[in-house]
């Protein structure tokens, strides 16, 4: 009895697992299917996958120069370890107040100050009906994001020049002196890198905003039309709370780079008069770094930044789920 109680357990444990192995060869079969049918999307995805492997994940083991005395004789591998020594160098420095006050001062104009200007931009792109219009705005918009800084700066010296400079013509036509060097004046620095990093990028930022408004369902917007609503009241009630998930992971993605101010700009800006405010943690790593050779110095900065980083994007990323039910991950 105990025998033919087994052997029927056995049966049925059979007959249950069949689902299961079918399951699993259906998925399987599914995903060799697709693979065949979508084979050339998977064979433009393989020179991705080397780019990233090759350039960017086995370059991070020369995060380990962060923890070492790195020499050129001994190598990566060889130089004697030193462990946190490069970390507390850094925090009792003098420097390291001043370039995190510098590089938070540059990333907060960066990615929380320029950030409501390319929703305003993309919601009046929305209103505008006169498609050839609106086609030219958003051309002369775009094109100063595929300039390079050189170029960028360049024009902004330019601009700015004493005397010869179109602002300074325009303030010496208005009675005001012509002759202001703007860029050697630690006073205008900060304002001269958010308007230039403002028409570089408020077009190009822009585009994903406006991607995402015109996928909002035209019923709503029929329904309050139909309830008299007024064109502030529909963008405030229907348009914002519907991309509400595109601004939520857009600023995650700025503020993961509150701590990297980006060095070509501030590089370029620098003068004799504004260095106080235009050394950052970017300018400060490459000067000690490929300057002055502390390899290991500049890699714990860098690390630093990355950490900091991470950091912030992990607790945006909770505070947008919570608040937007959209996160990364």
């Amino acid at each position: 009895m105990s025998s033919t109680n087994a052997k029927s357990i056995e049966y049925e444990n059979i007959v249950n697992a069949q689902p299961e192995l079918s399951k699993v060869e259906k998925w399987k079969g599914a995903a060799i299917k697709n693979t065949k049918k979508y084979w050339p999307l998977y064979l433009m995805l393989v020179p991705c996958i080397i780019y990233f492997i090759l350039l960017c994940y086995v370059p991070m083991t020369g995060i380990v120069l962060a923890f070492k005395d790195y020499s050129f004789k001994e190598g990566i591998w060889g130089s004697p370890w030193v462990g946190f020594r490069y970390f507390k160098t850094f925090f009792s420095s003098y420097d390291c107040l001043r370039l995190l006050r510098n590089t938070l001062s540059v990333g907060f104009i960066k990615c929380i100050l320029e950030f409501p200007f390319a929703i305003l931009l993309a919601l009046m792109l929305n209103e505008i009906r006169n498609l050839k219009f609106k086609k030219t705005v958003q051309t002369i918009t775009y094109l100063p994001h595929f300039l390079s800084s050189v170029i960028i700066v360049t024009i902004m010296q330019r601009v700015l020049a004493p005397g010869t400079g179109v602002l300074n013509q325009i303030i010496g036509s208005m009675g005001g002196d012509p002759s202001t060097f703007f860029l050697m004046e630690a006073k205008y620095f900060f304002q001269i890198l958010f308007s230039m990093d403002l028409w570089r990028n408020i077009g190009w930022d822009s585009i994903i905003y406006l991607a995402a408004i015109s996928s909002v369902d035209q019923a709503l917007y029929e329904a309050a039309d139909m309830d008299g609503c007024s064109k502030l009241k529909k963008i405030w009630h229907i348009t914002l709370p519907s991309i509400r998930g595109t601004i939520g992971l857009l600023f995650i993605m700025g503020v993961g780079g509150l701590l990297s101010s980006g060095f070509e700009q501030i590089y370029l800006l620098r003068t004799p008069g504004n260095m106080a405010l235009a050394d950052t943690l970017d300018t400060f790593v490459v000067r000690i770094g490929l300057g002055s050779g502390q390899f290991g110095y500049a890699t714990a900065i860098g690390l630093i930044q990355g950490v900091v980083g991470l950091v912030l994007v992990v607790i945006c990323n909770k505070l947008s789920k919570k608040f937007t039910e959209v996160g990364l991950w």
